[in-house]
């Protein structure tokens, strides 16, 4: 377990700090990459940043890595070393989290067949207008379910002949992280604020410079 990522979760300012501000941040994470009213896919990048700048604020930008090789699909960030996957969900359920983005039957076999647990997650579950939450996953309570269940109970496979989006965890162990006692959780009550949002006002700003 990483001592720094608990700082996130046993520091009541930190607690209280995240509850505040992350749904507002969200909201406009969500505007920034809206187009007639409907969400694009960039949002989960900026809900990915979002939550890197929280790490680099908490720990200073030194400690933050983040110029990371994309040959490590599941790795987003490292603090102080430890590596770090970052995950994001909109749902009143926790289920669908994606190990690796896919759409190759060959490429998921493989993954199947080689796959470990390797980072430490930190999982974020929205829920507009209700509750939902930010969740710890250290690496260790992964390997230690993924032992005791079983790869083809920990991983779920893309069904042949569907247009799938990713490789997930199943129900069965994501029911066992979260059980698990050194998973860690913040409770968080999902709030819209009215938020007036131009888009492009920052990129005139910038045109409007010498």
């Amino acid at each position: 377990m990483s001592d720094y990522l608990l700082q996130l979760f046993d520091d009541n300012n930190t607690v209280l700090k995240i509850q505040k501000r992350l749904p507002y941040l969200f909201q406009l994470a969500e505007l920034e990459s809206s187009r007639a009213g409907k969400i694009g896919m960039e949002v989960g990048s900026l809900r990915e940043k979002i939550i890197v700048a929280l790490l680099i604020y908490l720990f200073g930008e030194k400690n933050v890595e983040t110029e990371l090789a994309i040959t490590e699909p599941e790795l987003d960030v490292k603090l102080y070393g430890n590596p770090i996957s970052i995950k994001t969900i909109t749902d009143s359920k926790i289920r669908g989290i994606k190990l690796i983005w896919t759409v190759d039957a060959l490429k998921s076999k493989e993954f199947l067949n080689s796959y470990q647990p390797k980072c430490d997650i930190l999982l974020v579950q929205i829920n507009w207008n209700n509750y939902g939450g930010f969740y710890y996953i250290p690496l260790s309570v992964q390997k230690s379910v993924f032992d005791k269940i079983g790869r083809e109970k920990y991983i779920k496979l893309p069904k042949a002949g569907t247009n799938p989006r990713g490789i997930e965890l199943t129900g069965e162990a994501l029911d066992n992280l979260f059980k698990d006692q050194n998973s860690k959780s913040i409770s968080i009550f999902w709030y819209r604020t009215e938020i007036f949002y131009n888009p492009y006002k920052r990129w005139i700003d910038l045109w409007m410079e010498d």
